[in-house]
């Protein structure tokens, strides 16, 4: 269960070092492989391929029925690239992702359960005001907890 934050650097030759917290649980998994995308090019999500295979596999199910999915599919795949972690803890960011979600210096590396978000770090804090939970979201997460008690 990948979670908080941490601070990171993209090198001159587009590669993320994963955060000692992060690599720590991917090893404990044997994971070296990783599907690497975006849904909206400002961000990179880094799958462990386990987690990514599930996910597709879900969206197998639906794929060429459902509108959403398509689309789904057809960002992810423009974005994405199979990567594998090489003996430093380092990750190849895809190029067109790196340029588009400007993923070129210090980064912010965060856990969202099954998957790390990577984010322009200054990008990030800069919409950090504009994105705060409102009242309605917090009602949303709310019910979303209360269905899993």
């Amino acid at each position: 269960m990948f979670r908080g934050n941490h601070p990171a650097k993209v090198d001159e030759k587009g590669r993320l070092k994963l955060p000692a917290a992060f690599k720590q649980l991917l090893d404990a998994q044997h994971v070296t492989q990783f599907y690497i995308t975006s849904t909206d090019g400002q961000s990179a999500q880094v799958w462990p391929l386990p987690e990514w295979e599930k996910l597709e596999g879900k969206l197998a199910e639906f794929s060429t029925m459902d509108d959403a999915v398509e689309k789904y599919l057809s960002l992810t795949s423009y974005y994405g690239q199979q990567v594998e972690m090489d003996s430093q803890a380092r990750v190849l960011l895809p190029q067109i992702l790196r340029g588009t979600a400007k993923l070129d210096a210090e980064v912010a590396v965060m856990g969202k359960i099954d998957h790390l978000e990577v984010h322009n770090l200054a990008r990030f804090e800069e919409s950090l005001p504009a994105n705060a939970l409102t009242a309605e979201d917090r009602r949303a997460v709310a019910a979303i907890l209360s269905r899993r008690s």
